[in-house]
Order: structure tokens, then C-alpha cells, then sequence
């Protein structure tokens, strides 16, 4: 147990967009500590969607729909009760849904059969934004588990 909550240390805005989100999505991207790989990645990734894209909005903006798309609202969590394990379904967190949604967006389009990982993220979030692709699947899986438990939230804690 840690004697105090850390503090939250502030990230600097990325230098395209000026956006907080964007470099903790980069933050979340990057291997090894190869930050300006994991920068390539992005714009390259926004650069495709910018060119797929048939709407007027920006790539930027299809991004941050995509994200919402996959920020789940309810989780299950393990208790203990009785020397039974149950799911509760409890609430989220709103830093942790942004968390959860950036690291399955990563995590599903690492796992897709494009070329580069530019492309793989590029189609990831295309499907995101339109609410498909593996991603949102596990959102509403998430969810579907949650509601299963329903039964359980009393024992929330």
C-alpha cells in the first residue's frame, strides 16, 4: 500500500493538433519509448482516414467519435462473498473509460491483417467510428456481461 494517492503528473499538448488526448493516446501507442515512431503512427494512421473519408469531418474528429464509440459505461469486478466469487457490475470511471477505450483500440488493431501498423490503426477507428470492428465488439460484451450480473450489484462495494 502506497502511503499517499500519486499525483497525476500533466502531459504536454501534441504539437499538431494541441490536444491532451492525442499525446496520451500516443502514450499508449508507443513501444519502447520510440515516441516519435508512435507520433508517425498516429498522423500517418489520420492521414489514411483522410483520405477515406467521404464526410466533411475532420480525421481528428472521426477519431474522437471512434473513441467514444468504444468507452464502455459499466465493467464487472470480482468480490469475494462468502467464499463465493461474484461479478458486480459497478460504474466507470471517466478516466478509465478513456483509458480502457484507447488501449482496446490499440490492442484490437495490432491484431488486424493490414500491411502497417498506420493502416491497421487507420481501419480500426474507421470501424470504430462506425460503430463495428473488434474494438466495439468488446464494449458490448462488456456490457453484456454487466447486465448478466445485474443480480449481483447489491453487493457492490
Amino acid at each position: 500500500m502506497r502511503k499517499r494517492k500519486a499525483k497525476k503528473r500533466p502531459l504536454l499538448p501534441d504539437p499538431k493538433f494541441n490536444d491532451q488526448l492525442v499525446t496520451r493516446f500516443i502514450n499508449n501507442l508507443m513501444w519502447d519509448g520510440k515516441k516519435s515512431t508512435a507520433f508517425k503512427i498516429f498522423y500517418d494512421a489520420l492521414d489514411i482516414i483522410d483520405q477515406k473519408n467521404t464526410s466533411e469531418k475532420s480525421s481528428l474528429e472521426i477519431w474522437k467519435d471512434g473513441l467514444s464509440n468504444v468507452m464502455p459505461h459499466v465493467e464487472v469486478r470480482s468480490r469475494r462473498v462468502g467464499g463465493a466469487t461474484f461479478q458486480i457490475p459497478m460504474q466507470i470511471r471517466p478516466d478509465r473509460k478513456i483509458s480502457l477505450a484507447m488501449k482496446w483500440l490499440i490492442s484490437f488493431a495490432r491484431k488486424r491483417n493490414e500491411k502497417s501498423m498506420a493502416q491497421k490503426l487507420a481501419a480500426e477507428i474507421i470501424a470504430a467510428e462506425k460503430e463495428e470492428g473488434a474494438a466495439v465488439k468488446k464494449r458490448t460484451d462488456t456490457h453484456k456481461m454487466a447486465e448478466a450480473n445485474k443480480a449481483f450489484s447489491h453487493f457492490r462495494f
